[in-house]
């Protein structure tokens, strides 16, 4: 029914319009809950919208408060509402995309095309309701009180010295990085230290550079606009092989040492040693993108490969995770041996990332609130990502999750009958987006799999998709027998590896 609306004294919070079901069927709290969760999921009410308080849409509805209590607390406890006491209730953000903020992602498939994804467990931004906004309001205060005249004038393009000496110092405690901080580079996030750095080896004439196989679709795109020719190198239980690396003609290889992506594991010593000798005998370059490391949940402690050969390794890192990708906050540790060209790429590209944020930052690190807020961070993460690794291992019992003790993805293994493309096209039938992990292989054979995140979807909402994901495996098997039929007519295209996966 369409609840009648009428004038009322008192009464606050915005108004919502609630479409009852008029079938009968269900209790009042179920149709509520229906109406309001129909509301989400079509991007009615986007991420962050407000709600009537339960009073409100009592009398709006003609209903008991206790009705509208309950749908709440269900609503809330499925991970579409967040709830504190004191606040207004507002609509979490679940993953999916707001048609009226940005393009929402949907099936290309013409059997689904009209199906609209609800959950995106695809690489990208972290949890962004966890931002500290407090402290960094709070540390922004105190920047502005204390900050000199002169430091909002034109600063160093390469970093202010501020935060360049909290970098050395965090990243020396955390990450056993050995750098002084003139060797920092303080950059617009890891992709922009990734480019100075392809440029200037470009400049030198480092043009054959190595990934690992597979690896981040995205950075192979951008290395490729820089005329770098790229090669594939294999990955195994223990990281790069190195061995691959030796036989190309690279002098500059990329890698994700720290927790492989997408595959997830940790470059043995062995091989970190094997690593930063083929460096020093080939007079290269390691570039170490160290992006998700501190999200460690066993109680390994893993440093950075540049404590090994800060000569031969240039550390990529940024808070894109830590704290939020909008912020445009990174740093390169440079070898000594490339630090003036970098500074000089980084001055020719923007003259400098914004001071004022560099100052704040600074002073999360030095009070001690930023290690206080990556602790949390990780507790917070550690819990979803044990919700959607036992949801996985219940639904999806022949598939095989790897790659979570750190960072927030893991890689799923399918089962051997399970086509990659056939069961991404299922998840998304079913409203779940997940990344095949095909294109990262470049000129390798591809295994199939898919990358799962996990960091910015409630426990509820993951353990729904992983439901969903455990009948889309099963649809995706029986598709794929019909298309290794006999009769089924076999496409003779050669995979070509991808340069466009946007998944950010």
């Amino acid at each position: 029914m369409h609840p009648r609306r009428e004038p009322r004294s008192g009464s606050t919070g915005p108004d919502l319009l609630v479409v009852l079901a008029e079938d009968g069927k269900g209790t009042l709290r179920r149709r509520l809950r229906e109406s309001v969760r129909g509301a989400i999921r079509d991007g009615r009410l986007p991420p962050g919208s407000r709600l009537p308080s339960s009073r409100a849409l009592a009398a709006d509805l003609g209903v008991s408060r206790g009705v509208v209590v309950d749908a709440y607390a269900q609503l809330c406890a499925e991970g579409f509402l967040i709830s504190r006491p004191g606040s207004a209730t507002v609509v979490a953000d679940t993953g999916a995309q707001n048609p009226a903020h940005g393009a929402r992602p949907r099936i290309v498939t013409p059997a689904t095309r009209s199906t609209i994804l609800e959950i995106d467990l695809r690489p990208g931004p972290p949890d962004l309701s966890t931002f500290p906004r407090g402290a960094w309001a709070m540390a922004g205060r105190d920047v502005l009180r204390t900050v000199a005249d002169a430091d909002l004038g034109y600063t160093p393009p390469w970093g202010v010295d501020l935060l360049r000496e909290q970098l050395s110092e965090y990243l020396a405690r955390v990450r056993g990085v050995m750098t002084d901080p003139s060797n920092i580079v303080v950059v617009t996030g890891a992709t922009q230290g990734i480019t100075l750095l392809s440029r200037v080896l470009h400049a030198r004439g480092v043009i054959d550079i190595a990934v690992e196989a597979p690896s981040n679709s995205v950075q192979r795109q951008v290395l490729a606009r820089y005329g770098v020719r790229l090669w594939d190198v294999p990955v195994d239980q223990d990281g790069l092989v190195v061995e691959a690396l030796a036989s190309t003609p690279c002098r500059a290889v990329l890698v994700t040492p720290g927790h492989q992506f997408p595959c997830g594991m940790v470059m043995s010593p062995s091989r970190r040693s094997a690593l930063t000798r083929w460096a020093e005998e080939r007079d290269g370059v390691v570039i170490e993108d160290d992006y998700d490391t501190v999200f460690r949940y066993d109680k390994r402690q893993i440093g950075a490969v540049q404590a090994l050969s800060p000569g031969r390794v240039a550390l990529v890192g940024s808070v894109s995770k830590t704290l939020a990708p909008g912020l445009r906050l990174g740093w390169l540790v440079s070898p000594p041996g490339l630090l003036e060209e970098l500074r000089t790429a980084k001055r020719d590209d923007d003259f400098g990332t914004s001071a004022l944020e560099q100052y704040v930052l600074a002073r999360l690190m030095d009070t001690g609130e930023y290690d206080r807020h990556v602790r949390r961070l990780r507790r917070h993460y550690c819990k979803r990502r044990d919700s959607i690794v036992d949801a996985l291992r219940h639904e999806m019992p022949d598939g095989v999750a790897e790659g979570y003790a750190a960072g927030l993805h893991l890689l799923l293994r399918l089962p051997n009958n399970v086509d990659e493309d056939a069961f991404v096209a299922a998840a998304a039938a079913r409203g779940v987006a997940v990344l095949g992990t095909s294109p990262m292989y470049g000129t390798k054979s591809p295994q199939p799999g898919v990358v799962i995140a996990y960091g910015r979807t409630s426990p509820a909402m993951l353990e729904e998709a992983a439901r969903r994901l455990g009948v889309a495996v099963a649809e995706a098997g029986k598709a794929t027998l019909l298309t290794r039929s006999p009769r089924a007519e076999r496409s003779t295209e050669v995979r070509r590896p991808s340069t466009a996966v946007d998944y950010f």
